[in-house]
């Protein structure tokens, strides 16, 4: 990936720390796609296009959307053969046994350990912790603090909020969300929703229905 440029899709905070990664790690960020003229990105970078725009040739991308369910529709509708391989901020420590996958973005002082597997577009966020054995799913967002104890499987579309915690060998389903400071005790079905220390289980929120 350091011989070509990078393109980031989304131009917002998240975008921001991402690019601070890319900086980092020496690479070269090109420019934006953001469907917002005036996103944040846009006053550093060229905005090249909206979010749904190709990929320049000889450019590779990385999903800089921070919502997951965003992420989500950005990840279904893009070539999969223009995702750069995953971004490591130097500062984060990955046993050289973990596997990351494309697109998948590590940020400054987190640690991957042995054996660990990040997937596709997972986000490891700021100084958190994957223990040996655990596998991250694709599109999953390790929040800033948090720490997956050894062989803790978290699986797609999942949010784990800031400075939880979930014990080893725990399994998280599809599309949950573990509110901050949760601890994880026992495995969570896909769509839960935990909170608390121990976690225990809330209804989802309703819709709101506008009359």
């Amino acid at each position: 990936m350091a011989s070509q440029p990078v393109i980031l899709i989304g131009g917002g905070g998240h975008a921001g720390v991402v690019l601070d990664a890319c900086t980092a790690a020496g690479l070269r960020v090109a420019g934006v796609l953001d469907d917002d003229p005036g996103c944040g990105l846009a006053r550093v970078l060229p905005r090249l296009g909206a979010l749904g725009s190709p990929i320049p040739p000889g450019s590779r991308a990385i999903v800089a959307v921070g919502d997951l369910g965003a992420r989500r529709r950005v990840i279904d509708a893009i070539d999969p053969g223009s995702i750069a391989d995953a971004l490591v901020h130097p500062s984060a420590v990955v046993s050289p046994s973990a596997r990351l996958g494309r697109g998948a973005v590590v940020f400054a002082g987190a640690v991957i350990n042995r054996d660990a597997s990040v997937s596709d577009h997972a986000i490891v966020n700021t100084r958190a912790v994957i223990e040996h054995d655990c596998v991250v799913g694709p599109n999953t967002h390790i929040a800033p603090g948090v720490v997956l104890g050894g062989g803790a499987r978290v699986r797609t579309d999942t949010l784990i909020g800031l400075q939880s915690g979930v014990l080893p060998g725990v399994e998280i389903g599809s599309g949950c969300v573990i509110g901050a400071g949760a601890v994880v005790t026992r495995d969570v079905a896909d769509g839960g929703r935990s909170v608390g220390v121990p976690a225990r289980s809330i209804a989802a929120p309703r819709p709101i229905t506008l009359r």
